[in-house]
């Protein structure tokens, strides 16, 4: 069963029986605020997550994520949750200090 594993969200574990689906759409689905001001349509880098863990278990990049790297705005280990699909597996993420919201509690 695919899983997301937010580290910084007080490892918040996130599970899905159907694969192939849009992290963040899996993240909101289970009440977690997450940035994305662009609407989730790719046009902007504020849901952006690190991904430390399970790279391998999301789909490729996207044209949209690979035009960010390319300007610098997107580093390797990084991926765009409305772009990136969860597969399968585990990935173990956190959010961009940046992109954190101020009425929400972090770990680490």
């Amino acid at each position: 069963m695919p899983k997301i594993v937010i580290e910084n969200l007080y490892h918040k574990e996130i599970y899905t029986k159907a694969p192939d689906r849009k992290v963040i759409e899996l993240i909101h689905e289970n009440n977690v605020d997450w940035m994305h001001a662009c609407g989730k349509k790719g046009r902007c880098t504020t849901c952006m997550m690190i991904v430390n863990e399970g790279m391998e278990n999301l789909s490729e990049p996207t044209d949209r994520e690979e035009y960010f790297r390319k300007l610098g705005r997107l580093k390797e280990n990084q991926r765009l949750t409305c772009q990136a699909r969860l597969q399968q597996g585990t990935i173990r993420i956190k959010v961009n200090e940046m992109y954190k919201f101020p009425h929400m509690d972090y770990s680490e």
